[in-house]
């Protein structure tokens, strides 16, 4: 399909015209040869002399050249397009942060799988979570992880396939083996400060209870509220053990409850499954869609086809005055 970035050029086109019937014809002195006995001559030709201009009349060639090409200019200066199919992209407008607890306790072999087998949580976390983040497709999303400190494991990217690689690096206690959940969403929170959207969203996963946080998580989850981050925890640990290994399910529904987020509790593949699959509905993905369009300059067209008619008028033009001198 041919379109024009800039019709209103045509507008132009009876420009020479009015010049034509308004501009006065150029006036230009010539050299005359003067004789004694020019009314002999006149009389001899038939003719009764008087005084005037001549206007010289152009030949057809150089008419409708230049005709031609005035139309071939006006043409190029319309910029005239070749629009190509219509694509459609489709943005997500959603950021998404994982925050994953790999304290010692996350070595534990008390997951089970779809067959009855126990299995080590980090390893069964990864595995569900590998599927999770493999279904985000548009959306960019960050990894955190987090024992005695908190570290950015991954930044916001939207290659997918780099975080899993980041997920597979990722070992039991190799940030420590308390937990620091409230400085984990800390660095959450900090993490959003480059984004530009407004669906943020936060998955906190622990499997124990705050032990090392310079900031307790009752108050990250409060600044995480004033920063419209919404935070779904969920909670894979055993919340009938002692100590540090015992998973603080109240913390997670508290932290979840002032963002408007929710809490969940998975004892095994499946119910992580579930889970994921529910934060999904709870928490649809927002997409912005664009729509593009690409487009061929085709101005050079009338440009190189001016150049050629001018060309050969000119050839035209100089052919026919030779032709002239030998007759």
């Amino acid at each position: 399909m041919i379109s024009f970035a800039a019709p209103w050029v045509f507008l132009l086109l009876p420009l020479p015209v009015l010049v034509h019937m308004i501009a006065p014809p150029q006036r230009e002195k010539t050299a005359s040869i003067r004789i004694p006995f020019f009314r002999r001559v006149a009389r001899a030709a038939g003719v009764e002399p008087k005084s005037g201009s001549m206007i010289r009349s152009r030949a057809w060639l150089q008419t409708a050249s230049v005709i031609v090409v005035w139309l071939l200019l006006v043409l190029a200066l319309a910029r005239p397009e070749h629009l190509g199919n219509s694509f459609v992209v489709e943005k997500s407008a959603r950021d998404v942060v994982l925050a994953l607890d790999i304290s010692g306790s996350m070595d534990q072999r008390d997951f089970q799988t779809g067959s009855g087998a126990p299995m080590q949580r980090l390893e069964a976390v990864k595995d569900v979570l590998k599927q999770f983040i493999s279904e985000r497709d548009g959306d960019r999303m960050a990894l955190i992880i987090f024992g005695t400190r908190a570290f950015i494991q991954a930044p916001f990217t939207e290659d997918l396939n780099s975080l899993n690689g980041f997920l597979d690096q990722t070992q039991v206690g190799m940030a420590g083996p308390n937990t620091a959940l409230g400085d984990a969403i800390g660095l959450g929170i900090r993490t959003f400060e480059s984004s530009e959207v407004e669906q943020r969203l936060m998955i906190v996963l622990s499997d124990g209870a705050d032990t090392s946080s310079r900031m307790t998580p009752v108050n990250a989850s409060a600044i995480a509220a004033e920063k419209n981050v919404v935070i779904y925890t969920i909670g894979v640990g055993d919340p009938n053990a002692s100590g540090e290994d015992r998973v603080d399910l109240q913390a997670l529904q508290d932290i979840a409850d002032r963002t408007g987020g929710a809490y969940f509790f998975a004892d095994d593949t499946a119910a992580l499954e579930q889970t994921y699959e529910r934060i999904d509905k709870l928490n649809p993905r927002i997409v912005e869609t664009q729509s593009y369009r690409p487009t061929q300059s085709l101005a050079h067209v009338p440009l190189v086809l001016a150049f050629i008619v001018i060309l050969i008028s000119v050839a035209g033009f100089h052919f026919s005055q030779r032709r002239k001198r030998v007759v």
